[in-house]
């Protein structure tokens, strides 16, 4: 069996695969894991690959399954790389995440395509006609959003990610969440407009900790598949 591990920011994917089946997947706190709680592995696992935004994360991770197993994973951009032509000006500033889904995406959906990865950062990512990672935006995610407004406006507190109530919020709360959740909304419809625009028409996948939760309030995303990197890590494996 493989374990696929993708780390992030704010938290940590893990995948068991049986064959092309994911059969098992939870999540631990980067930060937690990072300051020495252990992550409970499962048994039975052959082959180990990870993916990580998060440089500090990655030798913890590492040492673990090598403890657990007995083998040691497979790294992207150290000891394998995301099958994808990548066409970014420095290939190396792009996240490994972002190519792991940009080749989940070509494999299980096809191409043209955008990529909406709603994480701690929200990113598109485009993959051309011919199959290549053209490159992307960056924009702050939902959470990141909320805490920069209670942190930086005296006056306004920090919330919860809950859905507003409707358009126009009637307190302060809900008008912060009405402006974060509809103007994620919003963007997302506007860049994908832009994309297609200039690029033809192009399928969509949303993916990411938010993506459903985010899906209601834009017209351009209709497809989430909340398991896309750990697809996509699998896949690179198997290759």
């Amino acid at each position: 069996m493989l374990l696929a591990v993708d780390i992030g920011n704010t938290s940590i994917a893990f995948g068991i695969f049986k064959g092309k089946k994911l059969v098992r997947s939870w999540k631990a706190f980067t930060e937690r894991v990072i300051s020495g709680k252990s992550v409970k592995l499962p048994s039975g696992i052959d082959r180990a690959i990870i993916s990580s935004v998060v440089p500090r994360a990655t030798p913890v991770i590492s040492k673990m399954i090598i403890r657990k197993y007995g083998i040691g994973p497979l790294v992207l951009g150290k000891n394998i790389k995301a099958p994808i032509r990548n066409l970014y000006r420095k290939p190396r500033q792009v996240g490994q995440d972002r190519l792991v889904d940009a080749v989940a995406v070509k494999e299980l959906y096809g191409y043209p395509a955008i990529v909406v990865d709603f994480g701690t950062a929200i990113t598109f990512d485009v993959i051309s006609r011919k199959g290549e990672y053209l490159g992307g935006l960056i924009f702050p995610g939902i959470e990141t959003s909320f805490n920069a407004l209670s942190k930086k406006a005296a006056l306004l507190p920090k919330i919860t990610v809950v859905p507003p109530k409707g358009l126009i919020g009637r307190d302060t709360v809900d008008s912060m969440r009405s402006g974060v959740f509809y103007g994620i909304g919003s963007l997302c419809d506007g860049i994908i407009s832009k994309l297609r625009k200039k690029y033809g028409p192009m399928r969509v996948i949303a993916t990411g900790g938010h993506a459903e939760i985010i899906a209601g309030f834009s017209s351009a995303v209709k497809a989430i598949d909340p398991y896309l990197t750990l697809r996509g890590l699998h896949i690179i494996a198997k290759n």
